[in-house]
């Protein structure tokens, strides 16, 4: 007879609940959003916000369609059109994987423009509060690649290198690097946060972006590639690092843009 309640009964899924299986990506995308609901309301008083915590639920809400949505609809543009494009249907397949972090970082920068604009908030004001969980769930998010064993890196003989299940040699442990560093980069827009500076709305955020492009685009190096290299002359590119580029730019942009909105209270209406 088959149990109905199983634990951990693959790498992948955590428990399978009565034919219902919960895999460790859905565990730690709920303990990011978690951890969002949490520091937001503790975080926004150093950008001088004053939303209640049902506010921010509303935020982490909206960001949560924005990444899920954005980064699914980012997989299919970016990385599978063509598949897409005669299986239709299989952009709602959600649950057979396929997430891009690009877009899921242009779905929450379109779900938060969109909610702050509605609500009249600052929305680079509520954008530097937020880099501090992003990260954090940036990390989070790497934690359920190492646990799934994928997206890992090309062989290596370093002494903390990993074996993977079907990958010829030992490898980068890609996964772990990307946490340790996206935890570093939570540090740094923290620290920014308490020390108050740079003053101009925006700034931090810009800096996440410009911090989170170059890990990005510098671990793609030792990133075992799954789609062919994109070759602009005598330059070849992975599709990740040319998907950062337009980020860094946008961090860049804002950096210089910012500080036309140092003017009014960040909790009033632009």
């Amino acid at each position: 007879m088959r149990r109905m309640i199983t634990f951990f009964p693959s790498r992948t899924v955590a428990l399978d609940f009565f034919g219902l299986s919960l895999h460790w990506y859905g565990i730690l995308y709920v303990a990011s959003f978690a951890i969002a609901a949490l520091l937001l309301p503790r975080l926004q008083r150093l950008r001088d916000l004053d939303l209640s915590r049902e506010g921010w639920l509303d935020i982490v809400t909206w960001a949560v369609v924005g990444v899920l949505a954005g980064g699914r609809l980012g997989f299919v543009l970016f990385y599978e059109p063509v598949y897409f494009l005669y299986a239709p249907w299989k952009i709602f397949y959600v649950w057979e994987g396929g997430m891009s972090s690009h877009g899921g970082f242009t779905g929450v920068v379109v779900a938060l423009w969109l909610f702050t604009w509605m609500k009249g908030l600052w929305t680079w004001a509520v954008a530097d509060v937020i880099t501090v969980p992003a990260a954090i769930g940036l990390g989070l998010g790497r934690v359920g690649n190492f646990i799934n064993q994928e997206l890992y890196g090309t062989q290596s003989s370093l002494p903390w290198t990993i074996a993977v299940p079907g990958a010829l040699g030992l490898r980068h442990p890609l996964q772990i690097y990307d946490v340790l560093l996206m935890l570093a980069v939570a540090c740094v827009c923290y620290v920014l946060l308490r020390m108050g500076k740079p003053k101009a709305y925006g700034r931090i955020f810009a800096i996440f972006l410009l911090l989170y492009g170059i890990v990005r685009f510098l671990l793609e190096y030792i990133r075992v590639q799954t789609y062919p290299l994109i070759l602009f002359g005598p330059l070849a590119l992975t599709r990740g690092q040319l998907l950062t580029i337009p980020l860094i730019v946008f961090a860049a942009a804002l950096w210089f843009m910012a500080p036309r909105y140092t003017v009014k209270s960040a909790g009033a209406s632009p």
